[in-house]
């Protein structure tokens, strides 16, 4: 019997989703701290924001997320965890 691809997307996006909480946690503390450290991370988590979802779309737009369903989830969910692994170490420190 064949496995199911869906149920590794699942536990994927399930993951991504944890560490994405960890990182809303992490930046919660520091926008709630105030003063100079918050409005950077603001400003940086805003204009972070714009630049993921304008690359997944241009990532669409050139046929970079495959021709299948599950070939878009998967690259989908890479692009954003890079972005979200690249925050949570950062905001560890």
């Amino acid at each position: 019997m064949r496995k199911n691809p869906w149920s590794r997307l699942f536990f994927d996006t399930l993951s991504l989703g944890l560490e994405a909480s960890s990182v809303i946690a992490s930046r919660t503390l520091k926008l709630a701290a105030g003063g100079e450290a918050a409005k950077a991370e603001a400003r940086q988590m805003v204009a972070e924001k714009m630049e993921a979802g304008l690359a997944l779309q241009a990532l669409a737009l050139s046929g970079g997320l495959g021709l299948t369903p599950e070939s878009a989830a998967r690259k989908t969910l890479a692009h954003y965890r890079s972005t979200v692994r690249a925050n949570r170490r950062r905001l560890a420190k």
